[in-house]
């Protein structure tokens, strides 16, 4: 019969290996010195970005992502670490990391892996200078719709031009 340590180092194993098959990324945290009241404020923000942290052994956390193909990520598992799964959208996810680091000096943002590419802290730092995909959308119609947008205005007001032309000459004939 299996330890029960055992058992839940395998249980923990296999989810971070089916939450990364499903995730968009992972990145990986550095927790020393921040509460645990905090790190559950943190989870309830992550959470409202389709993320989530979670905080697991380093041994397990390192055979998790070698058998993920996350062998790079491995030199960032070192001390008191989370694993954050981004679900939906990766820039939403490094607003509320680096928002919460501006609190929290304590949490340290090492690295990660997006779309199978390894990122170091600093490019999520970056990632959350980032405006969000709505809003990349809107910049993007509002640039397409701008030339249409020039010629109509043009076009009006040439027949504007002409209107008022052809009410100054009404004018001048009846005068």
């Amino acid at each position: 019969m299996k330890k029960i340590s055992l058992i839940f180092k395998e249980a923990s194993e296999n989810r971070i290996k089916n939450t990364l098959k499903e995730s968009e990324g992972v990145f990986v945290v550095k927790y020393l010195g921040v509460s645990s009241p905090d790190l559950c404020s943190l989870r309830q923000t992550l959470r409202a970005s389709r993320a989530s942290l979670f905080v697991v052994k380093n041994s397990v956390a390192r055979r998790a992502l070698k058998d993920a193909g996350l062998e790079l990520l491995i030199k960032n598992i070192e001390g008191p670490c989370g694993l954050v799964f981004v679900k939906d959208e990766p820039v939403a996810v490094s607003q509320a990391l680096c928002n919460f680091t501006k609190e929290h000096e304590k949490l340290k943002l090492e690295g990660g892996s997006l779309n199978s590419k390894i990122i170091e802290g600093k490019d999520i730092e970056s990632m959350s200078k980032l405006p969000s995909k709505e809003v990349l959308r809107a910049q993007v119609v509002c640039a397409l719709n701008s030339p249409i947008s020039g010629l109509v205005m043009t076009l009006n007001q040439l027949l504007v031009k002409f209107v008022i032309c052809i009410d100054q000459i009404k004018n001048k004939k009846t005068s």
